[in-house]
């Protein structure tokens, strides 16, 4: 019983494991791997430690459903990579410009809103796990999301390929 217990528990770990890729510790992350764009006008940001941690515990929780990886399940042509977001209109490759999509989502172009297709903080009566999403939340999830590239590379948004 014990032996396929632990053969369970360990094929599911090894599963688990492969599935996120390698993980860094907020700890084991350098000053400079943890600058990350402010705002569009090249001011930066460093994520603390604990900014790490809960960013990817709040985006796996809350974002993680569709944009596991950096994907976007709903429309594999958009990632959440530093290109597709740098080239959104407005530019979403910053802290503010993120926050500001989570509070507000517009289509791409920015010509529409999709709040009622998106969980935002707009649409939190729609999406209750917005709810309780503080503004320190979306900051630290947007600093998880602009993280990933700098530790994981081109898998960040890299799709079926790596996942």
């Amino acid at each position: 019983m014990f032996k396929k217990f632990f053969s369970l528990f360990l094929a599911s770990f090894l599963l688990f494991s492969n599935i996120l890729g390698p993980v860094a510790f907020a700890v084991e992350l350098d000053e400079a791997t943890r600058t990350i764009p402010l705002d569009n006008t090249g001011k930066t940001t460093i994520l603390s430690a604990e900014q790490v941690k809960r960013g990817k515990r709040l985006f796996n929780v809350s974002c993680g459903q569709c944009h596991v990886g950096g994907i976007t399940k709903t429309n594999p042509n958009l990632g959440l990579d530093t290109e597709a977001l740098s080239l959104a209109t407005p530019s979403r490759n910053s802290i503010t410009g993120l926050v500001d999509y989570m509070k507000n989502p517009t289509t791409y172009d920015g010509l529409e809103s999709i709040a009622e297709i998106h969980p935002s903080i707009k649409s939190a009566d729609i999406f209750p796990r917005m709810r309780s999403l503080s503004e320190e939340d979306l900051v630290s999830i947007a600093g998880h999301i602009l993280l990933q590239p700098k530790v994981i590379a081109e898998k960040w948004g890299g799709g079926k390929i790596y996942f």
